[in-house]
C-alpha cells in the first residue's frame, strides 16, 4: 500500500495530491464543497466519509503520495488522517464518520452507539486547537492566512490523534468541560419546556427553549432540517442556515438558500426595542439573522450561542414565527428540493424572487 504524506496546500503547484475538503485541479478531489469534482462513486455528506468510501473501494486514483487541505477543521482533518492511516481508519470507520458529522454539521445523535466516543474526540480537538493555536476562523484576525497557518495544526493533530483515538479517556481533563456542557444542553433539549415546531415543506425547525445551549446539543434535534429558528426566553431569537446548505449533501435533496435581507427589513419595520435586525450573506458557512448581528466577528458567529449576547426583541415569538414561516413559504413557492444546487444557481435565484 502506498505511503502518503501531508503537504501544505501551497505545494500543490509542485505536486499532484489528494485534496480533502477543498478543491484544486492538480490532483484527486474528495470534498463535499459545492461543485467539487468528487468521483460519483464515493459521494457522501462529509468529506471524511468520502475519503473512507474511497479507501474502502480502493479507488485507483488514490495512488498519489501526497495529501493536503486548504484549512483545518474536524471533517477535513479526519479525512487527511484517514488517508495517512488507511488500515486504522477503516477499523474505526463509523467512529470517524460520527466525528465528521458532529464537527461539521453539529448534529449529535446520542442514540448512535459511537456518538459519545466521537464527541470526546471532537471536543479534545476543539480544546487543543484553541489552547495551542487559534479558534476556527481565527486566522482572519492574524497577519497570515488560514492556508499558510493551518499546516501547523495538521502537524500537531496528525502526530497526536492516533494516541487519543486509542483511548480518549487518557485526555479526559482536556475534553470533559465541553463534553459536560454539551450533555447538559442535550438533556435540556428533551425537557418538557423545550418545544419543537417542524415545517418540513420549507426545511425549517423552530426550537423553543429557555436558554441557549451548545450547538452540538441545539442541532441534535434538527436532523433533516436546514433552517433553525431558536426562540429563547425574553423574546431572544436567532435564525440560521445550517452548514448542510453550504455543501453538496448526497443523502437527501435540499432547498437553496434564500437571501435573508428582505426578512431582516420586514422585522425591522416591526422592531421597537432600539436594536436592529441584521443578517449575513448567504455564502457564509452558517448565515445568521439576529438583532445587531453585524457586530459579530466570524469567530463569534461560529462559536456557540452560549458565548454571545442575544438581545431581546419587542416582537412576540408568535409574530416572529409567523413572519419567518410566511417569508420562506413565499420564497420557496414553486421550488422543489433537489440535489447539488450550484452557487451560480443559488445566486441567480435571488434575482428572480420578489420578497
Amino acid at each position: 500500500m502506498i505511503k502518503r504524506q501531508f503537504i501544505p496546500f501551497s505545494e500543490l503547484k509542485h505536486h499532484k495530491a489528494i485534496v480533502v475538503d477543498s478543491t484544486h485541479p492538480n490532483g484527486l478531489t474528495l470534498s463535499h464543497w459545492r461543485g467539487a469534482p468528487t468521483p460519483a462513486t464515493v459521494r457522501d455528506d462529509t468529506s471524511a466519509a468520502m475519503v473512507l468510501h474511497a479507501l474502502r473501494q480502493n479507488l485507483p486514483s488514490l495512488e498519489l503520495p501526497y495529501v493536503t487541505a486548504n484549512h483545518f477543521d474536524i471533517d477535513g482533518f479526519v479525512g487527511v488522517w484517514s488517508l495517512l492511516h488507511p488500515e486504522l481508519a477503516l477499523e474505526n470507520e463509523e467512529l470517524l464518520r460520527q466525528m465528521a458529522l458532529i464537527g461539521d454539521f453539529r448534529e449529535l445523535d446520542l442514540n448512535h452507539p459511537l456518538a459519545g466516543e466521537a464527541l470526546k474526540l471532537v471536543c479534545w480537538i476543539n480544546a487543543r486547537e484553541k489552547e495551542l493555536f487559534y479558534p476556527p476562523f481565527g486566522a482572519e484576525q492574524l497577519p497570515e492566512s488560514e492556508v499558510t497557518l493551518c499546516p501547523k495544526k495538521f502537524a500537531y493533530f496528525l502526530r497526536e490523534f492516533g494516541r487519543v483515538l486509542k483511548d480518549p479517556d487518557w485526555e479526559k481533563a482536556v475534553w470533559e468541560d465541553e463534553v459536560g456542557e454539551v450533555l447538559l444542553g442535550y438533556r435540556d433539549m428533551y425537557k418538557p419546556e423545550t418545544k419543537l415546531l417542524r415545517h418540513p415543506e420549507i426545511g425549517l425547525v423552530v426550537l423553543q427553549l429557555p436558554e441557549p445551549v451548545h450547538y452540538y446539543a441545539l442541532f441534535s434535534r434538527t436532523l433533516g432540517f436546514d433552517i433553525v429558528l431558536s426562540c429563547y426566553s425574553d423574546n431572544r431569537y436567532e435564525l440560521e442556515y445550517k452548514y448542510t446548505t453550504w455543501v453538496d449533501l448526497s443523502s437527501r435533496p435540499t432547498l437553496p438558500r434564500i437571501n435573508l435581507a428582505p426578512l431582516a427589513a420586514r422585522l425591522n419595520a416591526l422592531e421597537q426595542s432600539g436594536h436592529t435586525w441584521t443578517c449575513d450573506a448567504i455564502t457564509e458557512t452558517g448565515p445568521l439573522l439576529r438583532l445587531n448581528g453585524d457586530k459579530l466577528t466570524q469567530v463569534e458567529a461560529f462559536d456557540n450561542p452560549t458565548s454571545r449576547k442575544i438581545f431581546s426583541s419587542s416582537i412576540s415569538k408568535e409574530e416572529l414565527q409567523m413572519q419567518v414561516v410566511s417569508y420562506f413559504h413565499k420564497a420557496y413557492a414553486g421550488l422543489e428540493p433537489r440535489y447539488f444546487w450550484s452557487w451560480k444557481e443559488v445566486k441567480e435565484l435571488q434575482q428572480t424572487l420578489r420578497l
